[in-house]
């Protein structure tokens, strides 16, 4: 045993001497050890090796789920239902079932937008956005994101009018979000675009009171995607 330990640490005293150039007193030239360096490089090899199979990719996940019959997909896809509940609002949502298959979005866009304070809750813009973007890779429908990005609008204006909100971040976020929301209702047929439109105007009107030129803003997207 001793003699294993002694020649590991002989091996990792040339490695690092190597790697200096130097010899044992810091003066002398090393005489390159090729065994040495060859043992270096089958080590960093397998390093390297290691490295790249700890991290798969999608070329990976999709190789195994051709190997899967029928019920071992479904198995799968009911695991990952199990897994999270953003899984089963995926899932309901790409399926179209529910009443309501927006509900459980708007829930996550007004928990971060418009949090209980006395509950210490907090807000979270990116958390609000992700429902978002969560709702347009499962359909991406317009009509249901132009619906979510104005509910966006409503409770975001909402909040800073109730609790007196002043974080420039917020305002800015709400801005892009305004005129995001007015350029895919531009696109719906009018029986659908005037209502939302119409939403719109509404929270226009509320965050004028807010200043930071937030109303402003607004009535120059107003008119830019809905004027003559």
């Amino acid at each position: 045993m001793n003699a294993r330990v002694e020649t590991n640490q002989d091996f990792q005293r040339k490695v690092r001497l190597i790697r200096l150039g130097t010899g044992q007193a810091g003066r002398e030239p090393l005489a390159l050890d090729h065994e040495c360096l060859a043992r270096m490089g089958r080590i960093e090899k397998r390093m390297a090796e290691r490295k790249l199979k700890a991290q798969p990719t999608w070329t990976d996940v999709k190789a195994e789920l051709a190997g899967l019959d029928r019920a071992g997909l479904v198995g799968l896809i009911q695991d990952l239902y199990a897994l999270h509940k953003d899984n089963q609002k995926f899932l309901h949502a790409r399926f179209g079932l529910g009443d309501d298959v927006l509900g459980p979005f708007k829930e996550t866009i007004d928990r971060w937008l418009w949090p209980d304070l006395f509950g210490k809750q907090d807000t979270s813009v990116a958390k609000a956005k992700q429902a978002i973007a969560a709702y347009r890779k499962a359909v991406g429908d317009t009509a249901g994101l132009a619906e979510l990005m104005v509910f966006y609008c409503e409770q975001a204006a909402g909040f800073c009018s109730d609790v007196s909100n002043d974080d420039e971040g917020y305002f800015d976020a709400l801005v892009r979000m305004f005129e995001q929301a007015l350029k895919l209702a531009d696109a719906l047929p009018a029986e659908r675009r005037d209502g939302l439109v119409a939403r719109l105007e509404h929270v226009r009107d509320i965050s004028h009171d807010f200043g930071y030129g937030v109303g402003d803003e607004m009535d120059y997207l107003l008119s830019r995607y809905t004027g003559p």
